[in-house]
């Protein structure tokens, strides 16, 4: 089930649906149209700052060690690799940063070690309104209440895949999460269309 965001963030959603995808220079293109969503409280703004390739955890850790204001959106995920990290950049690439960029200057962010600079439009940094950077916590948050991107929306009685293993393509009905571990209960449906419980790790199933 698609994701909406609560009526409050209503008048984010559209440039959210943007970001998501990774339209960066078309998300920034519509943000001069919607200055009535930034704060004029403060002259502190988000800005989307890019890293180099695969280097945003090493970007988001400097930046916060020389005092930024840094909105780094992380998931948790189950890689197959069980050695790998099981954290993973909801934004491949991308992070937000808060700063006074007209007293600032470009150059102390677009220089720093890691970073590929401030996305920009037409040769100048265009601010974030605050209230996208709000949606997006919320939404952030939801996933990690979650467990993950695997279990958004996922409930007991809804149908799933097992993709890898020796049950690879099976059709099943999920459970239930089994507590204090990463795995997950299904069951799965056999060729006389009975079902039999079984236990995976919940890396290995895929909403339908």
């Amino acid at each position: 089930m698609a994701w909406s965001p609560p009526e409050w963030e209503a008048a984010a959603w559209p440039w959210y649906n943007l970001l998501r995808q990774g339209g960066w220079q078309a998300f920034c293109r519509n943000l001069p149209g919607v200055s009535r969503m930034v704060d004029d409280s403060t002259h502190e703004r988000w800005y989307v700052l890019r890293s180099k390739p695969h280097k945003e955890d090493a970007l988001a850790r400097y930046a916060r060690q020389h005092g930024f204001n840094i909105f780094y959106p992380t998931v948790p995920y189950q890689p197959v690799n069980p050695r790998a990290r099981p954290v993973r950049a909801y934004f491949p690439g991308y992070m937000f940063l808060r700063a006074d960029l007209n007293s600032l200057g470009l150059s102390p962010v677009n220089w720093m070690p890691f970073s590929s600079g401030v996305v920009q439009v037409g040769g100048e940094a265009a601010p974030v309104p605050d209230l996208v950077v709000r949606a997006l916590s919320t939404r952030i948050a939801e996933i990690w209440e979650a467990g993950g991107l695997q279990f958004e929306g996922l409930k007991p009685g809804d149908r799933v895949v097992i993709r890898e293993g020796m049950f690879e393509g099976y059709e099943a009905i999920f459970d239930a999460r089994l507590p204090g571990t990463e795995r997950v209960r299904v069951l799965l449906r056999m060729l006389n269309d009975r079902y039999i419980p079984l236990e995976v790790e919940s890396r290995l199933i895929d909403k339908e």
